[in-house]
C-alpha cells in the first residue's frame, strides 16, 4: 500500500488537510498526519478548526514514506518554513526520488528547499512569485506536475488536487473510481 506523509502545522488550511486526507484514503493509501510538536497535541488551523494528527514528525521522519504533502495556509506556511526538519525531510525525500506535494502557500516551502529550481509549479496568488526565484516556472493551472513534484494553488482545488496524488502512487483506475464515488462530474 503507497504511504503519504501530511504535515499539520498550526494555522495550517484545514480544508486542504482534511479533503487530502480524506480523499487519500478513500483511495487506499495509507496517510500519516504528523503534528511539528515533541507531542500528540490538537492542531489549531487557520479557521480555528482543531485536528489531531497520528503521530508527531520526530517519529514519522523514521519511517519511510512514498510522498511528502505540504498543505498551505497562514501561519501554517510559515511555520513549517520556520521549522529546519521540515527542510531536511523536503530535501531527503527528493534525493530518495520519492514525491513532494505541495497547495496554496506551501510551495514556498518546497522552493526554500531548493526543490523546485528548473520546475513547473503553481500555487495560491503572489507565494512563489514574491520569492524572486526566477529559476521556477510558473504555470497557472489547479494542479501541475512536473516529474515528482506536484503543486495546487489553494483550498478550492484541494480534491483535484488529492485525486492526482491518488493517480500519480496507485494509477488512473483509482483516480477515477474516487472521483466517482465523490460524484464529481
Amino acid at each position: 500500500m503507497p504511504s503519504l506523509l501530511l504535515l499539520v502545522a498550526a494555522g495550517c488550511e484545514e480544508i486542504e488537510a482534511v479533503t487530502i486526507i480524506d480523499v487519500c484514503r478513500r483511495a487506499g493509501i495509507e496517510v500519516v498526519s504528523a503534528g511539528l510538536d515533541s507531542e500528540v497535541l490538537p492542531v489549531k488551523c487557520s479557521r480555528g478548526t482543531l485536528l489531531v494528527p497520528d503521530t508527531v514528525l520526530d517519529q514519522a521522519m523514521g519511517r519511510e514514506f512514498d510522498m511528502l504533502v505540504l498543505p498551505g495556509g497562514q501561519p501554517g506556511t510559515d511555520n513549517l518554513r520556520k521549522d529546519s526538519r521540515v527542510k531536511s525531510l523536503i530535501q531527503d525525500m527528493e534525493r530518495k526520488g520519492r514525491y513532494l506535494a505541495a497547495i496554496c502557500a506551501a510551495p514556498m516551502v518546497l522552493a526554500e528547499a531548493g526543490v523546485l529550481s528548473d520546475k513547473k509549479a503553481t500555487s495560491f496568488p503572489g507565494c512563489l512569485s514574491g520569492l524572486q526565484m526566477p529559476d521556477i516556472s510558473l504555470t497557472e493551472g489547479p494542479v501541475v506536475k512536473d516529474g515528482r513534484i506536484i503543486t495546487s494553488c489553494g483550498p478550492g482545488t484541494a480534491i483535484e488536487f488529492a485525486l492526482e496524488l491518488i493517480n500519480v502512487l496507485i494509477g488512473r483506475e483509482a483516480k477515477e473510481r474516487v472521483r466517482r464515488g465523490l460524484q464529481i462530474f
